[in-house]
C-alpha cells in the first residue's frame, strides 16, 4: 500500500528530474534518472519519491541515491507549511553532525518544474519501524529478539537526547510570531492556531476545552531546547546492527523547548509497543516510559520535570492532527467523548 498525500506518473517525473538536474551540474553529460518508488508504509504530509541518478562528469561516472521532497499543495495537513525551514533546518544539523540527518543536496524554488518547490537530499540505506502495518503487530522490529530492540530503542533515545545539545546560534529562521518567538509562547502558539483553522471547517468546542485544561495547568519547567515535530522511531532508519542511519521528518520544527519531542516520544512508544498498546503484546526490550525519561536527562544534560503536562500536550496536538487529516481523507472522527477522556475534559 502507498502511503502519500500525493501521487504522479514517475515516468515523467524521471524527465523533469533528468532535466533539471542537467541545469544543476552543467558539466555532466549523459544523466540517468531510475529506480523511482514512493516509500511503503509511511509518510502523510509530503510527496516524497525515492530515485537514483548517475552521471559522467570529469571523466568518471557518478552515482548518487537521492530522494525528492515537494511541498505539499492540496493535502496540507498542518497550517503552518514550514517547508523551506525544513530544509534549512536539516543542513545545519547535518554540518553539525551530532544528529544523523539525510544530507540536503539541492534546493529548487521555482513551482514551475513539479508544480511547486522541492528539494532533493541523499538517499539512506536502512529500515523504518512502519506505521502501516504498525511495527508493534508485524515486520522486522517486531521479529527481532529483545536484545535487538533494547539497542534500538538505545540508540533512538541517544539520537533524540542530541537533538537537545544542537546549539540554537543561527536558528532564528525558526523563530515564531511576535509574542510567541521561541519557547513554550511558540509552540501553544502554533497548536492554539491549528485549533482554530479546525474549527473554520466545524465546532469543535473539545478543543477549546482541552486548551483551558492546559492552560489552567501552564508548567513552571519550560527549558529551552529545539523541536524536532514528530518524534518517533518510525521517523528514524535503522541498520542491520540497530543504529540510527538517519532522523527524518523535519518538516515541524521549532524553538519551542526540549521537553516536547520527549514527551511525544513517550506518548506514541506507549501508544504503539508499551503496556497500553492497541497494537497487541509489549515489544519486549524496548525502554519504559521511566528508563526512556532517565536515559534521555543522562544524555541531553536536561531535566525533565514536568514532563506529564507536555505529554497532555502532545496528546492534544495528536488528535489535531488527527483531524485534520480525517477532514483530507474524508474519514470519521474519533466520536466526542473518546476526544474528552483522550484530552482529559469532561
Amino acid at each position: 500500500m502507498i502511503v502519500a498525500p500525493e501521487t504522479r506518473d514517475l515516468e515523467d517525473l524521471a524527465g523533469r528530474l533528468a532535466d533539471w538536474l542537467a541545469r544543476r551540474l552543467p558539466q555532466a553529460s549523459g544523466i540517468a534518472i531510475t529506480g523511482l518508488a514512493y516509500p511503503r508504509g509511511a509518510g502523510q504530509s509530503h510527496e516524497t519519491v525515492l530515485f537514483d541518478a548517475c552521471w559522467d562528469e570529469g571523466g568518471r561516472t557518478r552515482e548518487q541515491g537521492c530522494v525528492v521532497r515537494i511541498k505539499p499543495k492540496s493535502f496540507t495537513v498542518y497550517p503552518d507549511t514550514l517547508f523551506d525551514e525544513q530544509y534549512r533546518m536539516m543542513k545545519l544539523l547535518a554540518e553539525d553532525g551530532q544528529v544523523r540527518v539525510a544530507r540536503p543536496l539541492w534546493f529548487e524554488e521555482d513551482p514551475g518544474i513539479l508544480g511547486n518547490p522541492f528539494f532533493v537530499m541523499e538517499k539512506k540505506q536502512g529500515r523504518v519501524p512502519v506505521s502501516i502495518p504498525p511495527y508493534a503487530r508485524e515486520g522486522w522490529l517486531h521479529d527481532s529478539t529483545p536484545g535487538q530492540r533494547r539497542t534500538l530503542w538505545r540508540n533512538a533515545v541517544s539520537q533524540l537526547a542530541a537533538i537537545q545539545r544542537v546549539p540554537l546560534e543561527g536558528m532564528e529562521f525558526l523563530q515564531g510570531p511576535p509574542g510567541a518567538t521561541r519557547g513554550l509562547a511558540q509552540e501553544w502558539d502554533k497548536y492554539t492556531r491549528f485549533a482554530r483553522w479546525l474549527q473554520d471547517v466545524e465546532p469543535l468546542p473539545v478543543l477549546d476545552d482541552a486548551l483551558a485544561r492546559l492552560k489552567s495547568l501552564w508548567p513552571e519547567q519550560q527549558p529551552e531546547g529545539l523541536v524536532w515535530g514528530d518524534a518517533r522511531i518510525g521517523n528514524m532508519m535503522f541498520g542491520e546492527d540497530y543504529d540510527v542511519v538517519a532522523v527524518m521528518d523535519w518538516e515541524q520544527p521549532s524553538l519551542g523547548g526540549a521537553l516536547h519531542d520527549l514527551a511525544w516520544f513517550c506518548v506514541i512508544a506507549d501508544t504503539m509497543h508499551g503496556p497500553d498498546s492497541t497494537y497487541g503484546a509489549p515489544l519486549e526490550g524496548m525502554g519504559s516510559r521511566e528508563e526512556t525519561v532517565a536515559l534521555w536527562e543522562e544524555l541531553s544534560g536536561k531535566s525533565a520535570a514536568g514532563l506529564a503536562w507536555y505529554e497532555d500536550f502532545t496528546r492534544f496536538k495528536m488528535t489535531c492532527t488527527g483531524i485534520r487529516l480525517g477532514h483530507l481523507r474524508g474519514t470519521p472522527l474519533m466520536d466526542e467523548a473518546a476526544m474528552r477522556k483522550r484530552l482529559k475534559v469532561d
